[in-house]
């Protein structure tokens, strides 16, 4: 089986580099970006109620960009001023790095882990001084707060948007070979898209522990898994997969 044809469920990305493209052109891919969730905002009335003090905290954790944006439109519409001392904490560098379109980056303390939330707590655990917010969507994962709590890391939930669904009845009849999911919730919302979905040879993969978790939960089958200490970003896990496919059609 030749890889021909990815779907990968996050926006297109809005830069040339982007390693996805990278990927196409180098082995004549197809590869589609179409988001399985649509991501809604909280307003700042509905957030009030939460009776969350975004400047009570020294430090954030960002465990995806979704979040990242809306603690910063949160904190516009508020009209709150992150002090320039505040600390980030983000699980990967490339959410790091978005933080740039917020801040000076290289004039604040930033840090991140390689991909889990389990790597960032031994960068946590080094700073447990601070008090933590942590900006999430309605659909948090309750493992990461059991996780805070067990390392005893005084932290703040912060629900600044809900996640749903989206309708992705237009793409039924597209024959992927690859299908990518980043959340539990873009694999709930295949389920509710399509729920006599039958994965036959679609090769699926997972980024993230949970979203592999996820992948088993819903009786579906995992055949990628990112990130490996040998593949740390999604692009690098299918180009691996990729390569091991390309060399079993030789040898056939």
């Amino acid at each position: 089986m030749k890889i021909k044809k990815i779907l990968v469920s996050q926006p297109k990305p809005t830069t040339e580099k982007s390693p996805y493209f990278d990927l196409a052109d180098k082995y004549n891919l197809k590869i589609d970006f179409r988001p399985f969730i649509t991501v809604t905002p909280i307003d700042a009335k509905e957030f009030r109620k939460e009776k969350v003090n975004i400047l009570d905290h020294t430090a954030v954790i960002f465990t995806s960009k979704h979040a990242i944006d809306h603690l910063f439109r949160m904190c516009e519409e508020m009209r709150v001023v992150l002090p320039d001392d505040m600390k980030y904490f983000c699980t990967t560098e490339s959410i790091a790095l978005y933080l740039q379109k917020y801040i000076t980056y290289r004039k604040r303390k930033i840090f991140f882990g390689t991909g889990t939330f389990t790597d960032l707590l031994s960068v946590l655990d080094k700073h447990k001084e601070n008090k933590f917010l942590l900006p999430s969507s309605d659909k948090y994962k309750p493992e990461v707060i059991e996780q805070l709590k067990a390392h005893n890391i005084d932290h703040t939930l912060a629900i600044l948007y809900q996640t749903v669904a989206t309708d992705m009845s237009d793409i039924a009849d597209q024959n992927y070979d690859i299908m990518c999911f980043f959340s539990p919730e873009g694999i709930k919302s295949l389920k509710t898209n399509f729920p006599n979905f039958e994965q036959n040879d679609i090769k699926i993969a997972a980024f993230g522990p949970t979203t592999a978790k996820a992948v088993e939960n819903a009786n579906l089958r995992l055949d990628i898994k990112a990130p490996l200490p040998e593949a740390p970003s999604m692009p690098a896990a299918l180009e691996l997969f990729i390569k091991d496919m390309n060399k079993a059609c030789k040898k056939n």
